[in-house]
């Protein structure tokens, strides 16, 4: 079996966003679709307020959760004691401050009975004769807990432990608010239908051990802070930094809402900043020092975080060092309901963007070479032998060899090139693949392979003139048996060319092109070598071989292995036959990486696809991606061995351990249903 197609479409009767962790934050947005497949959709909003006005300030909370009832916001955070302003200094002390405090919560949660978004607002919150400094979770007008900020700052300008006492020994209390007897204490957290939340409050993300790492470890997906964090020269960037941090290594969402111009300047200034980050990649952040009120939203995929806290072992055993009793308070939100998709997409996870995209390719090298010297070095080989066959396969192949060689300081004509035409190969490809390895001033060699095939077509009386699966495979092991034997002649090793792409999909013939010495592309997929070829071409190749790595980035992706037309044109091309590779690449990132199940990759790819390949064409592929990928794991569980370069490879070593029988009528039933 190999690159051939293994069944025909059937029908059957039984029965979607770094998201990568990506610098591109635009929105997509998708009509009519469900919030469903784990997706959740947070704020977070920075109302416009005066210092001590409470009726003003509610207002503007009560403008901002009927906004974000309307953009179908199911949870948002407001700024550390936005009811009141955080900077009323010793009128905390005030009783007349803080009875109109819980006189505004009242009317705020009675004229929000009809809204469904679960707010949480900061306000001064007394039990006896102590004052806390609380974030208070409100729903569909009722009052369903408070939690105390657990870290107080003594600094000279924001000394809170003048005014407040801190909660962090206050586990799961009641506090009266309102005249009502509501949970109370830092050992709360909170579950809609769609997710479980946690709060903390502004300095607590700043403790060596914040609350939020003790919280995600006992269960919380997302995290909302409470903040009012001033603006200093240096300080915007430094926070992004922690929180980028913080929500990965608590693999969660995280929601910061910090309190913005209607604060005091008597001392400080504060410039509304709030953040929406989902495991380290921030989604969405708000304008800073603005005029007016703001509001921030983004999708929160919590079934992506669930997946990698499952696949996470640390995560596990770190939780169960860290176990404490929460109170877990149930919030019964109404089903979610359709709206659009704010979360960007990516329709190439796999292929570096934005200003690091320089340093992200070179790393990509020097993962390759570093790998290919070291077994050169533990080898003893001072020569290395590879295929060329004028695609992109062979050419990142030949770049990182020809890298690795420059770096051993070994003389580049101890690698053989050595093209090989066969029934299938054109004009182009073979031009494409001579001139390439004399731009780098390889050993050439070119060893057809037509005469070879006939004398084994006649050995095991084979017909010629039939193209089937037995006609391609020979013409793959020859190539492979004249490559093995040329690196036994010089001493060296073989190297691989086979891609991550190929290996996915079994589009390799089994002891041909699957097999080698060192599989140096082996963690690189297709769209990514597409990339690095060209990359290099603009980056690091002089004019000539510039111009030859550009027309082999442009030449249709193909095995070459059935004769050509008339003209010598190429008949057979990969992605007419198993589909396009962009696809294929978007499916595995998604089943892999994030473990979606075919139904949420589907939705995704619907997504970010949208406008170039329609609903059906990406169930077709995407059907064909998980039949070809349980079929030939049999392939994948003797690869020879190759350097993971991203955060997906197919290694039996290590990263997929997979059994060649398993069935996939399961991820079939999924996508069908």
């Amino acid at each position: 079996m190999g690159k051939q197609a293994l069944f025909t479409r059937k029908s059957y009767v039984f029965g979607r966003v770094s998201i990568s962790l990506l610098p591109d934050n635009t929105n997509i947005t998708l009509q009519d679709c469900n919030m469903k497949y784990g997706f959740v959709r947070i704020a977070s909003a920075v109302p416009e307020t005066v210092v001590a006005d409470c009726k003003h300030n509610i207002a503007g909370i009560e403008k901002l959760m009927r906004e974000a009832e309307a953009r179908k916001v199911r949870i948002m955070a407001f700024p550390e004691m936005c009811i009141t302003s955080y900077t009323c200094a010793d009128l905390f002390f005030q009783d007349a401050l803080l009875d109109e405090a819980e006189n505004c919560l009242q009317e705020l949660a009675e004229a929000t009975k009809d809204c469904d978004v679960t707010a949480i607002v900061g306000m001064p919150a007394r039990k006896g004769a102590t004052l806390y400094n609380c974030a208070v979770v409100m729903h569909a007008g009722r009052l369903l807990g408070a939690v105390p900020k657990t870290y107080l700052p003594n600094y000279a300008e924001f000394y809170e432990q003048r005014w407040f006492c801190s909660g962090k020994d206050i586990d799961n209390e009641s506090i009266e608010l309102c005249g009502m007897e509501i949970p109370f204490g830092t050992g709360l957290m909170f579950r809609t239908p769609d997710c479980t939340f946690s709060i903390e409050i502004c300095e607590d993300l700043w403790a060596t051990v914040p609350p939020s790492s003790i919280q995600a470890l006992n269960g919380a997906e997302i995290v909302f802070n409470l903040s009012a964090d001033n603006d200093v020269i240096g300080k915007y960037e430094y926070l992004k930094s922690i929180l980028s941090v913080q929500s990965a290594k608590c693999i969660c969402g995280y929601a910061y809402a910090s309190a913005g111009p209607g604060e005091s300047t008597t001392d400080v200034v504060f410039d509304g900043k709030s953040f929406i980050y989902e495991n380290g990649t921030l989604l969405e952040q708000s304008e800073r020092f603005p005029d007016r009120a703001q509001l921030i939203c983004a999708d929160i995929d919590t079934g992506f975080l669930r997946h990698e806290r499952k696949v996470n072992t640390t995560f596990a055993e770190n939780a169960a060092a860290c176990k404490r009793k929460y109170n877990v308070i149930k919030i019964d939100q109404k089903e979610d309901t359709a709206c659009d998709l704010l979360k960007h997409v990516n329709p190439a996870p796999f292929t570096p963007k934005g200003e690091n995209m320089d340093e992200k390719c070179r790393e990509i090298f020097n993962i390759q070479t570093a790998g290919l010297a070291k077994r050169m070095l533990h080898t003893h080989s001072r020569t290395a032998v590879l295929g060329i066959s004028g695609g992109l396969d062979s050419t990142l192949a030949l770049l990182a060899t020809v890298k690795t060689f420059d770096r051993l300081g070994l003389p580049r004509e101890g690698i053989t090139g050595i093209t090989m035409p066969g029934f299938g190969t054109t004009g182009r490809t073979h031009d494409n693949s001579v001139k390439l390895m004399q731009s780098f001033r390889v050993t050439t060699r070119e060893i057809p392979i037509r005469q070879a095939c006939l004398q084994h077509f006649s050995d095991i009386g084979h017909d010629a003139d039939i193209h089937d699966v037995t006609y391609e495979n020979s013409q793959a092991r020859e190539r492979t048996q004249i490559i093995m034997d040329v690196a036994n002649q010089v001493k060296g090793l073989a190297i691989g060319t086979g891609d991550l792409s190929e290996l996915a999909l079994g589009w390799a013939t089994y002891n041909g092109d699957h097999m080698s010495m060192y599989g140096i592309n082996a963690g690189v997929p297709k769209t990514l070598v597409k990339h690095l070829v060209e990359w290099f071409a603009d980056n690091e190749a002089d004019n000539t071989s510039r111009e030859i790595l550009k027309d082999i980035a442009d030449t249709p992706i193909s095995p070459e292995l059935i004769p050509t037309d008339e003209n010598g044109k190429m008949t057979q091309k990969t992605e007419d036959i198993v589909g396009p590779y962009e696809l294929h690449d978007f499916f595995l990132y998604h089943m892999l990486r994030c473990g979606a199940a075919p139904a949420k990759i589907q939705y995704l790819a619907e997504t970010a696809f949208r406008g170039k390949y329609d609903n059906t064409t990406i169930k077709k592929w995407l059907e064909t991606f998980i039949r070809r990928f349980f079929s030939q794991q049999f392939k994948r569980s003797c690869l020879p061995d190759g350097p993971k370069v991203g955060s997906v490879s197919l290694s039996p070593r290590g990263d997929l351990r997979m059994p060649s029988d398993a069935s996939p009528e399961t991820w079939i039933n999924d996508l069908e249903q």
